[in-house]
């Protein structure tokens, strides 16, 4: 699978913005209530009932002051489920809880709510309907009042577990199994396997410092074969770059225009995404973990979800076989290796869980688990199990103990 160009990366980063669809129904909600009036004298029917102002301005009073109070609630709500993802799990799940689209829908429908009544109040006040457009408008905050009631009771039930520790593994596991799918589809991207970058390759620097969150592939393709240049990408997502951290070398005719060309199909920011990052979705996972085991919390339950979780979005890894050369652009991508995947999601339970009889157990079966499912991955998988025995043996926990978690090892 091609990676997704800027344009359409963007575009997906917009839509998943809490503003975007806060906008987008507000702006139908206020066409709506605004154009009732127009509405009204197109429908060739002639309602022979009169609605009278008082009653459709007393219903648009009681839903404007109820959907800012509504609103109000919703805005604790989602702050307060992000506070404890920050606190309880990690902080990297945050950007996943912002995104979620039930607490999204929720907040644009009870403010879109919110500005049709007002629109429709001054509408009101100002006569700007006229009989049969006070019907229409009656009919549309009836259909209004439905939707509130719909998303209000899917917002209740969405609230019993939105930002609990469960949801937070879950949403890291779901944005993990995802970039590590698009990653085994396609680990170059679209280009083609990385090689020796040639003495001779220009290397070319970033404009600033930050974590680069996404490379145009196709862009860099379409420039290279115009300009007869050999790219060697350098900086995959989820590196930190800067001026001593090359984005890409180079080979070919490079002035500076190509060079700033070159650079502007690296997306650099802060923070890093889980998008086209598949080793993020891992730490921020393995950030759970070593939480959950710090003696503070001493959580070892969450631990073991966590290594089931681990042991789902890693048996995706693909091997390390590169695809043919065959009507690929002359952009060469390097791969995140296995040992790089494993080492993100186990180090720091290998290291924390010790002393865990519990989740020493559970982590033998998961590393026996995978050099079994994915045979390119058995030396590393060995490798962290042999750190975990040893691990265990300077633990303080008692012989028995000891005996019972590494007999997990031969399970």
């Amino acid at each position: 699978m091609t990676a997704k160009s800027r344009f359409d990366w963007v575009l997906l980063r917009a839509t998943r913005q809490i503003w975007f669809r806060a906008a987008l129904i507000s702006v139908a909600s206020m066409v709506v209530a605004a154009l009732a009036g127009k509405i009204a004298a197109l429908i060739p029917y002639e309602f022979t009932g009169d609605v009278g102002q008082e009653a459709v301005d007393t219903v648009l009073q009681i839903i404007a002051s109820s959907m800012l109070a509504v609103t109000t609630f919703s805005l604790t709500a989602m702050v307060s489920a992000y506070s404890s993802a920050t606190q309880l799990a990690t902080p990297r799940a945050t950007q996943l809880l912002v995104s979620d689209r039930t607490s999204q829908n929720a907040l644009s429908t009870f403010l879109g709510a919110f500005i049709f009544s007002v629109v429709g109040i001054i509408g009101l006040q100002t006569e700007l309907y006229g009989g049969q457009g006070r019907v229409v408008l009656l009919l549309a905050t009836l259909l209004v009042i439905l939707l509130v009631v719909v998303t209000l009771l899917r917002w209740i039930a969405h609230l019993a577990s939105f930002g609990r520790m469960a949801d937070v593994i879950d949403r890291v596991e779901d944005a993990a199994c995802s970039a590590m799918a698009a990653f085994a589809r396609d680990p170059f991207s679209g280009g083609r396997p990385a090689i020796d970058v040639p003495a001779d390759a220009t290397p070319v620097l970033p404009s600033r410092i930050g974590y680069v969150t996404h490379v145009d592939i196709e862009a860099l393709g379409k420039l290279a074969s115009r300009h007869d240049l050999v790219v060697h990408v350098q900086a995959l997502p989820g590196t930190l770059v800067h001026r001593h951290r090359p984005l890409a070398s180079v080979t070919g005719a490079l002035d500076e225009v190509r060079e700033r060309d070159v650079a502007s199909a690296f997306t650099i920011e802060r923070h890093r995404s889980f998008d086209h990052d598949p080793r993020l979705g891992l730490i921020a996972l393995s950030e759970i973990a070593s939480r959950a085991l710090a003696p503070a919390t001493n959580d070892p339950g969450t631990a073991i979800e966590v290594l089931n979780a681990l042991l789902r979005t890693l048996s995706n890894l693909p091997a390390d076989a590169p695809p043919p050369d065959a009507e690929l652009p002359p952009v060469h991508v390097p791969r995140p290796t296995a040992q790089e995947f494993l080492h993100d999601g186990f180090l720091a339970i290998v290291r924390e869980g010790a002393g865990e009889e519990e989740v020493v157990a559970r982590g033998f079966k998961t590393l026996s688990t995978l050099a079994r499912t994915l045979p390119h991955v058995a030396g590393t998988t060995r490798a962290l199990a042999d750190e975990l025995r040893r691990n265990v043996e300077r633990s303080g926990m008692d012989r028995a103990a000891i005996d019972r978690a590494l007999s997990a090892q031969e399970a």
